[in-house]
């Protein structure tokens, strides 16, 4: 009887009368080891996958806190506007934290993550940047502090002054359990990709977390926005397409790859302008590292659109559903624009897996809460 040899063991027989005896049983042994390594990897795989899945949590990564006292200081050394910010229900009074935590129970979003812009401590004059910088770092921690499952914050630095940036950094991030810092953006005047905060972007990048972008309120640093009137009407969204377009024309995604750069209000009119862009950039800015819209999806972008379905669906269909996170502006969106800043999100037309994923998922992953 001839047999055909596999791994030096006569395992198969080539006759038509079958398997000996002897064959079979050694088959019958391999084959239960076969079956126990496989029965094994299943139940290794079904854990792994179990330990990887990603963790439902709903962020609101745009909300904002201030109190009296911090808004007098930097009014004190310059800021004209603290009005918009004042008695707005944003301060961390029992009775404000109160009806701000019923609001978020009502829609279903389980942490906040503040961030003092626009009213940043950004001054000319470094002992007001780096004094109101601290005060209003410390006041994030004692709330942080105080109701850790609610809030998380974002540091805020006393730009443009880079060393003392990098001290304040330093000195809260870690302690308070901060998930990165925020930032205006434009910073007295100067873009956010000016290469003077290089070294910033660096210490961001080598941490591995995140850069949040808030208009400054600036009204495009144009007349024909402030003599307007509609600073945060249309010079808002103005100014969040101005930084994002000086972040992907200066390539600052791709030069600092793990720092996670997060855009408010859906990047302003970025989703509108992207295929322009594209088309147009080879020959008006050559020196643009790469294709806009690749670079556009290197970063994030919070849902504030004031519950304006077409405007998320543009964002979805030309950033893709993974680049959006859950923001609401809080409290500007508050009462019963806080639910519609959520619930339009899920009756915007977009795929359930991708309201779902915007709603409770991308933002803790970016943010790295989950």
């Amino acid at each position: 009887m001839q047999q055909l040899k596999t791994g030096g063991h006569g395992i198969f027989d080539a006759s038509s009368d079958g398997f000996t005896r002897r064959d079979l049983l050694r088959a019958g042994s391999c084959a239960a080891a076969v079956s126990a390594v496989d029965s094994f990897l299943n139940v290794l795989s079904a854990q792994q996958n179990r330990t990887q899945a990603p963790r439902r949590l709903r962020v609101d990564a745009h909300a904002h806190l201030w109190t009296d006292d911090y808004l007098d200081l930097v009014e004190e050394y310059g800021k004209k506007d603290t009005s918009v910010q004042r008695n707005k229900g944003a301060g961390p009074s029992g009775a404000e934290i109160e009806k701000r935590f019923a609001q978020m129970e009502a829609a279903g979003v389980e942490m906040q993550v503040l961030s003092v812009c626009p009213q940043a401590p950004h001054f000319d004059d470094k002992v007001h940047a780096t004094t109101a910088a601290r005060k209003i770092n410390d006041l994030y921690a004692e709330v942080v502090h105080k109701y850790p499952k609610r809030f998380k914050a974002l540091v805020a630095l006393p730009l443009p002054h880079v060393d003392e940036a990098l001290k304040e950094l330093d000195r809260v991030l870690d302690p308070m359990g901060a998930l990165g810092v925020s930032t205006t953006t434009t910073v007295a005047g100067r873009s956010i990709a000016d290469p003077a905060f290089s070294p910033l972007y660096q210490e961001l990048d080598r941490r591995g977390t995140v850069l949040y972008v808030h208009p400054a309120g600036a009204s495009g640093h144009t007349p024909m926005i402030a003599d307007y009137h509609v600073t945060w009407m249309i010079g808002a969204p103005i100014e969040d397409t101005i930084s994002t377009t000086h972040l992907i024309i200066k390539g600052i995604p791709q030069k600092y790859p793990s720092m996670r750069i997060i855009n408010s209000h859906l990047g302003g009119a970025l989703p509108m302008v992207l295929q322009r862009m594209d088309n147009q950039y080879g020959w008006e800015n050559p020196e643009t590292p790469e294709k806009p819209s690749i670079t556009a999806r290197r970063m994030w972008f919070d849902t504030v659109a004031h519950a304006h379905p077409p405007a998320i669906r543009a964002a979805v269909d030309t950033l893709g559903a993974d680049r959006i996170i859950l923001g609401t502006d809080f409290p500007y969106e508050s009462g019963e624009l806080y639910q519609h800043a959520i619930s339009y999100i899920a009756k915007a037309g977009l795929k359930q897996a991708d309201s779902t994923r915007i709603l409770d998922y991308n933002g803790a992953k970016v943010l790295r809460l989950a």
